[in-house]
């Protein structure tokens, strides 16, 4: 058997076109563009090309797009103040702080001084919280779009045993809630559950977010698997699946590059324009 390729890239251009779309309509409602700040600190060259490739999806979507870069020895005062200042500006909708910020910023005060209705990442407490309990909120962008890979793929994913691999806050965690509110029995393993690939070789599907490259054929036979890890080997990107052994055993796979990672960019497009509705007082539009 060989695993169908579940392509990101394409679904993504669809929703971020569905995306640019709908700006018109608010616009019009709402006299304006919706706005995303991004703001960079320091120089890391991977951050440096997130942002401007962020910059030019949000100008793509006929959005306005406000760029802070500020050097790396910035104090975490006054990186909260420019927060303080974009939670103001009526004309920003969406705050993006990339991240990892440079040793001396606690990232967590920084994330948690976002306006939660403008916390596009859906990092912060309020948004977390809002998601447990499955009130409405701003969902974080990577375990959002693994879900729409998975409804396009699957449909009703209800009564389906997923196994999220990872446990970080950013991913694994909002992940299993995703998949617990669309009614999956919900696994997460990380690095120290015993007996890794036996959990994950049960799972109908699997979520690959541990930050690890040597998973292996663990899977059983006509898995759905989203592999949403990003490693360099030998020069070249892989996931956290074996890409050829796995494709012989799963029903679909994501591949990487070309999986996940557009998906990205396109949530966030798409928060960045729900949160514009919700601050203008708006219903968001259907089909995002």
């Amino acid at each position: 058997m060989s695993a169908a390729i579940i392509d990101g890239k394409a679904f993504a251009a669809g929703l971020r076109a569905r995306v640019a779309d709908a700006v018109p309509a608010f616009a019009a409602a709402a006299g304006r563009a919706p706005g995303l700040a991004v703001v960079l600190v320091g120089e890391d060259p991977a951050s440096q090309v997130y942002v401007r490739a962020k910059g030019r999806a949000v100008e793509a979507a006929g959005m306005a797009s406000f760029a802070h870069t500020l050097p790396a020895e910035t104090a975490q005062v006054d990186l909260l103040a420019l927060v303080r200042d974009l939670n103001a500006d009526e004309r920003v909708d969406g705050i993006l702080v990339q991240l990892p910020l440079p040793a001396q910023i606690d990232e967590a005060a920084v994330i948690e001084a976002i306006d939660p209705a403008k916390d596009v990442d859906g990092f912060t407490r309020d948004n977390a919280g809002r998601l447990a309990v499955g009130a409405p909120g701003l969902i974080p962008c990577t375990p959002l779009g693994c879900l729409m890979l998975l409804r396009d793929r699957l449909g009703d994913l209800s009564g389906l045993e997923a196994v999220v691999v990872g446990r970080s806050n950013i991913v694994g965690k909002p992940m299993a809630q995703l998949l617990l509110r669309d009614h999956c029995t919900v696994t997460i393993a990380h690095s120290r559950t015993r007996d890794l690939a036996e959990v994950v070789r049960r799972a109908d599907i699997v979520v690959a977010a541990v930050g690890d490259d040597d998973m292996g054929d663990w899977l059983k036979p006509g898995a759905t698997v989203i592999d949403v890890g990003i490693n360099r080997v030998d020069g070249a990107l892989v996931g956290d699946v074996d890409f050829a052994s796995a494709s012989q055993v799963a029903g679909a796979i994501t591949p990487v590059p070309g999986g996940v990672g557009p998906m990205t960019i396109a949530i966030l497009l798409r928060n960045t324009l729900v949160a514009a509705h919700g601050r203008a007082g708006l219903a968001p539009p259907e089909g995002l």
